[in-house]
């Protein structure tokens, strides 16, 4: 990369456009740009959570996953490019398989809660539902990788298991949705 990045104000996007990796320029508010806008935003949410005190198998899991975004946002940069494997996607299926081994089966639906670092990693996964939604709408107009589409969606599984794993870790329980709570009315 040399210095590649020495240069940070180019002013090259000031009329509204900004540069792909093959060189090529679109609009700010494309369907690509939105994607990869959402993939970069779901990396920083994930370096919040990896602020926290985690066990080390949940950072080291974190700091892969964080790698393989940037993959991700590589092969967004460069259409017709290929980053995201099978392999990253089934490496994130073992990872829940782990992580989910040791919880209880639920029987009601989880709220976003408990732990800190749980309610960052249920945030980290509505960011990551997002990015999704955003890959889906690029894809509905442009090639994007299967691995890829499968990838956000198998890490969004992560971080829900994650979320409750990392309240058990920390002795919390799961918060539980009540469906038979009072209801006042208001």
């Amino acid at each position: 990369m040399g210095h590649r990045l020495s240069r940070i104000v180019t002013r090259t996007g000031d009329a509204g456009t900004t540069g792909l990796g093959d060189g090529t320029r679109v609009p700010k508010d494309s369907s690509r740009i939105e994607a990869i806008g959402a993939v970069d935003e779901l990396n920083s949410t994930i370096g919040v959570l990896l602020a926290e005190a985690l066990p080390d198998e949940v950072a080291a899991m974190l700091t892969g996953v964080q790698h393989d975004l940037f993959d991700l946002g590589g092969e967004l940069s460069i259409p017709g490019h290929a980053a995201v494997t099978d392999a990253q996607v089934l490496g994130l299926e073992q990872a829940v398989e782990r992580l989910n081994a040791d919880l209880a089966p639920l029987k009601e639906f989880v709220l976003p809660g408990g732990t800190r670092a749980a309610a960052l990693a249920h945030v980290a996964r509505t960011v990551c539902r997002r990015a999704e939604r955003a890959l889906v709408r690029l894809a509905a107009a442009e090639s994007v990788g299967e691995a890829t589409r499968r990838y956000l969606n198998r890490l969004s599984d992560l971080l829900f298991v994650m979320a409750r794993s990392l309240n058990r870790a920390a002795g919390e329980p799961d918060v539980l949705w009540r469906r038979d709570r009072g209801r006042g009315n208001g």
